[in-house]
């Protein structure tokens, strides 16, 4: 890996729009890989510390990653608040993702109940899903993630007592029936809980297991290990043990991984051998949607150039496989 740092004072908020890293929560000030930066002179004066937006960059979402309050902008500019419930609101990340359908973009959030999921079309601030008969079950969404086509949604969040779960859903069919929202779509009867997963292409998840074992006679996936799990196929390949303590990964492709606990690292997803590691860089202590504060760090990554983006004070160091 190769690694570039760039001076930014006053950071706020970290997000890839191309090959540039922009802060929303300052009003949009952009860095590039040469160094060189274009700031604005608005602001947002509140403590935000996560932010999303779409592939042109034209919507944003800024938002506390362990808070209620975010704003939804358009061209850098507010166009309404944003809130989650309160319940645990402390204690596990913000679950909030973008995605366009037949040219409608649409912000995935929970603004009813921590455990709905709700498609809000981000022009007009319809919840497109609030539909009769929603009965969501007990689930706190968190970490979403769409598939690079944009058909698919994760959801790495967790239930009671606490337990880390993947649930995936299928978009369109969603938004033709938003009672599919409700269901709890898992990948598999694997008898443990599942910490990360990310997708690798359109139909492969990397995914990776927690310590939580159900079924301690019958463990086809064994606690602490990743494996890729084909959707169109139904397939999961043989689990693979790392021997190192991992947290949220980043699948690069199909051979490799980015994985930030602690330290940003590559990890060989075949072997679970550590190929390459930047110790010098913390990168927090994130291994589940649950995070306290003190080991929460802002880390973005590029789906198209596979780069990651690692906030420090005054700093955004951007590592390139």
């Amino acid at each position: 890996m190769t690694r570039t740092t760039l001076t930014a004072e006053r950071l706020n908020t970290i997000s890839w729009l191309n090959d540039k890293i922009v802060d929303w929560a300052a009003g949009g000030n952009q860095y590039s890989m040469d160094g060189s930066t274009k700031r604005n002179s608005s602001y947002f004066p509140f403590n935000f510390d996560g932010s999303i937006n779409t592939t042109d960059g034209q919507y944003a979402f800024i938002y506390q990653k362990l808070g209620t309050k975010g704003l939804l902008l358009k061209n850098g500019e507010l166009l309404r608040e944003i809130n989650r419930s309160y319940y645990f609101a402390e204690a596990y990340e913000y679950p909030a993702a973008f995605v366009t359908v037949d040219e409608v973009t649409y912000l995935v959030h929970c603004p009813k109940e921590y455990c709905r999921l709700d498609f809000e079309n981000v022009e007009t601030g319809e919840l497109i899903t609030e539909v009769p008969g929603r009965e969501a079950e007990d689930f706190f969404h968190s970490r979403l993630e769409v598939s690079p086509d944009g058909k698919h949604l994760l959801s790495k969040g967790w239930l009671w007592h606490p337990m880390d779960e993947v649930y995936i859903y299928k978009v369109n069919d969603c938004l033709k029936n938003p009672l599919l929202l409700d269901q709890l779509i898992s990948f598999t009867h694997i008898s443990v809980e599942m910490e990360t997963a990310s997708f690798i292409n359109n139909t492969e998840i990397l995914i990776g297991s927690g310590d939580e074992v159900y079924d301690d006679e019958n463990i086809i996936f064994p606690s602490k290990h990743i494996a890729v799990w084909d959707i169109a196929t139904q397939q999961l390949s043989t689990p693979v043990k790392i021997n190192v303590e991992f947290g949220n990964l980043f699948a690069i492709d199909g051979e490799r991984s980015w994985d930030t606990y602690l330290y940003p690292k590559i990890i060989n997803i075949n072997t679970g051998e550590v190929i390459d590691k930047d110790e010098s860089v913390y990168s927090g202590k994130q291994n589940s949607s649950i995070v306290n504060k003190e080991n929460l760090v802002q880390i973005v990554f590029n789906k198209d150039t596979k780069q990651l983006a690692i906030a420090g004070k005054e700093v955004i160091d951007v590592f390139t496989p």
